[in-house]
């Protein structure tokens, strides 16, 4: 068997393994999700009398700020999946399955595609329920064409397989689950140092900067753009950009370490 079939025969096992996982114990993957639901509800039903008031410039309106507030809840999102990714990874490696898959007649990279294609699954499965959530509660987004409603969905596709590849590198190089599940936390922290909540020119001036340049600010601002109409300007570019480098770099230092001799 040449080299492509095996390796889509191979990742093809290995991504029903981990859905299996993921259906047999629903607990963290049911935590990740209901984290940004609580979050849009809170920030709507609680805070958003408040913060409409300044996202609008007048009177306040909770309409308004449903339709600013929900493509920044769904790149957290996409943003917290991977954190469950990494302590899967992290389990793989300490429970000895994956000493015992390397001596096994598979392809080694098979392994690694598996938890990245089941994470992504999961993470636009949470995406579409979070949706559901948000149209609702009121998020309409009526002047999207068809084919900027499938950008938006490749957009945030795209985003999950970058982050995604960074979580499997985390949970590769972390000793246990539990430190696994520490390094996994700048995923779920940096959406709130963007734009999803509020305008970057709401922050003080030296933050600004930072805020505007992560990975999240232009994915969200992308999307914003696809379903609202908003200005993209160079957002578009920095998303791929941010995307395609950590996607590059997560996937180099995972088969590094996935490849490295264990000791």
């Amino acid at each position: 068997m040449s080299a492509l079939p095996l390796t889509l025969r191979d990742s093809t096992t290995m991504l029903r393994r981990n859905l299996l996982h993921a259906r047999r114990y629903p607990s963290l993957t049911l935590n990740i999700l209901l984290t940004p639901i609580v979050l849009l509800l809170l920030f709507v039903y609680v805070f958003g009398g408040v913060m409409s008031a300044g996202i609008g410039g007048g009177g306040a309106d909770r309409s308004e700020y449903i339709a600013y507030l929900v493509p920044g809840i769904l790149l957290m999102t996409i943003g917290a999946t991977p954190a469950g990714t990494a302590v899967s990874v992290s389990m793989d490696m300490t429970e000895g399955i994956i000493a015992r898959f390397r001596t096994m007649a598979i392809h080694r990279g098979s392994v690694l595609i598996g938890h990245m294609v089941g994470s992504v699954l999961q993470a636009l499965i949470s995406v579409v329920l979070v949706g559901a959530v948000a149209v609702a509660i009121g998020f309409r987004s009526t002047d999207a064409t068809a084919l900027e409603w499938l950008a938006a969905f490749g957009l945030l596709a795209l985003v999950s397989v970058a982050f995604t590849w960074i979580a499997v590198g985390m949970g590769l190089a972390s000793p246990n689950p539990e430190a696994a599940s520490n390094n996994a936390l700048p995923l779920i922290i940096l959406p709130f140092i963007s734009s999803a909540f509020v305008p970057i020119d709401a922050m003080p001036g030296w933050f600004q900067p930072v805020a505007e340049y992560q990975p999240f600010t232009p994915a969200i601002e992308t999307l914003r753009g696809l379903l609202l109409g908003t200005e993209i300007g160079h957002s578009g570019w920095l998303t791929v950009i941010w995307s395609v480098g950590l996607t590059a770099l997560g996937y180099w230092w995972s088969r590094s370490l996935f490849d490295r001799d264990p000791k």
